[in-house]
């Protein structure tokens, strides 16, 4: 049985591992030729000593501010930044997460709102569909570290600050793919099917709720997913104009504004764990929500 388990899973862990190891030593490789020169120059030139080809190796993977940080040196910092400072320190990962795990959170209910209302009017309403669906696809054009400034000028003008600018940078990055989801995914119940809800009399909100909505579902959770990896970025993307004390975003800019290099390295990882953990967790809705979902 062991055996029959191990031939199943090895097909598919086989592939992962030897991309991960292939980019793993292209890092290294990286790592190597781009901070030589620096290691040269700064470590063993200054020491006036003989040195070889390993001695530059070693100096080019153990610099305090490298170009590009080994792969080891960006997880001994991400570790001792767990395990070396409390929780509540700036110093701490977990903080920042905190700190931009709750912008994205909110950020992505309040873009998860919007795009079911927008799709709901837009289905319900042509002369809607084509007023607003070309004006939604037309403000995904408009790069978001511009839009960003903007937006917390005029929200800090208006007294707001913190949370809610970043949470709404992030919803301007969710409500995109969860609009144009819902629209097919809401447009997508059979014409029989619809033709029987109008012979049960069901108005128009019963036939949205019974029909169209659970319809939608699968189409609805992909997009989520997408939605909440997008709603990371918008959030840290925020946390860059403001100069922020807290927060991934505001990690990197402390990490490039002092050259720390590793800082940003480590910072990066954090970013990208915190997004497979958002997204493992939509997952996990949709497995619950669409279990005991009868199949068409």
């Amino acid at each position: 049985m062991a055996t029959t388990e191990r031939r199943a899973w090895m097909p598919s862990v086989l592939p992962v591992a030897t991309v991960a190891l292939g980019v793993l030593l292209l890092w290294y490789l990286g790592a190597w030729w781009l901070n030589a020169p620096g290691a040269i120059e700064r470590v063993l030139d200054p020491a006036g000593q003989p040195w070889t080809w390993p001695d530059l190796l070693a100096a080019t993977l153990s610099m305090e501010r490298p170009v590009l940080p080994a792969p080891h040196q960006v997880v001994q910092d991400f570790f001792s930044s767990l395990v070396d400072w409390p929780v509540d320190s700036p110093r701490n990962l977990l903080y920042h997460v905190a700190v931009t795990g709750e912008a994205t959170l909110v950020g992505f209910a309040m873009g998860t709102v919007l795009g079911v209302v927008l799709a709901a009017l837009i289905v319900h309403s042509r002369t809607l569909d084509r007023a607003l669906l070309p004006w939604i696809v037309a403000s995904q054009t408009i790069p978001v570290l511009a839009i960003a400034p903007i937006v917390l000028v005029i929200l800090g003008s208006l007294g707001f600050s913190g949370l809610l600018p970043k949470a709404v940078i992030a919803m301007y990055l969710c409500f995109f793919p969860v609009t144009v989801a819902m629209v097919q995914g809401l447009r997508s119940p059979q014409r029989i099917e619809t033709e029987l809800m109008h012979t049960y009399a069901a108005s128009r909100w019963q036939a949205f709720w019974l029909l169209r909505m659970p319809s939608a579902l699968p189409f609805l959770f992909p997009a989520l997913r997408v939605a909440i990896a997008a709603g990371l970025v918008g959030a840290m993307v925020a946390e860059l104009p403001t100069g922020a004390q807290a927060g991934l975003g505001a990690r990197l800019l402390t990490g490039s504004y002092y050259g720390n290099t590793v800082q940003i390295w480590s910072a990066l990882l954090m970013s990208a764990f915190l997004g497979l953990a958002l997204t493992a967790a939509v997952a996990l809705a949709e497995r619950l929500v669409l279990r005991k979902r009868p199949q068409k």
